[in-house]
């Protein structure tokens, strides 16, 4: 007796959820960031000491700088609560993204931002639990920034800020193209 044929016909993939990125996707990037950003801070602790630089070009350098306090050393000065206070925010912000990804999956440059914030801020607390400091070590100096900067030297950051202003930048592009979309 002949096998009896599949009346299932197949179906396009349905629009929504099922078409946008997992929430594996944006914490996988996250993961890619802390990987990339404990990578270069190890490259660094194993090659300089504190304070060691490196001339690569007339405008970069690579050095060994310790930053116990926030972005432009704020708070550096603090008497070590300040350590412990930017892990705790880190984990709040860190939660508080997870829950944005899975609330907004859709919104994809959205997603794409937060996620490089995240993996930037898991960087830099994973860098305080283990050493009760931030490890920098790409320092650029130009003499347009004298002004503003002592010697024209802006302060020296790592690949984990570089993924927080590259978030804050993709944030802003997000709101902007919303905005536009709205209009």
């Amino acid at each position: 007796m002949p096998a009896a044929k599949s009346t299932t016909t197949l179906r396009p993939p349905a629009r929504g959820r099922a078409s946008t990125p997992s929430l594996a996707l944006w914490l996988g990037l996250a993961l890619l960031v802390i990987l990339l950003d404990q990578l270069t801070k190890t490259l660094v602790i194993g090659r300089f000491e504190l304070g060691d630089s490196l001339t690569v070009t007339s405008y970069f350098n690579l050095v060994r700088a310790h930053n116990a306090g926030a972005a432009f050393s704020f708070l550096a000065g603090a008497s070590g609560w300040q350590r412990w206070f930017f892990v705790g925010l880190g984990a709040v912000a860190s939660g508080f993204i997870v829950w944005m990804l899975r609330k907004h999956p859709e919104q994809r440059l959205f997603c794409f931002a937060i996620s490089l914030i995240m993996g930037g801020a898991v960087g830099n607390v994973v860098d305080r639990l283990l050493h009760g400091h931030v490890i920098d070590f790409l320092q650029f100096h130009w003499a347009f920034l004298a002004p503003m900067f002592p010697g024209g030297f802006f302060p020296s950051f790592n690949i984990a800020d570089a993924a927080i202003t590259a978030g804050a930048v993709g944030l802003i592009l997000d709101e902007l193209l919303r905005v536009r979309r709205g209009r």
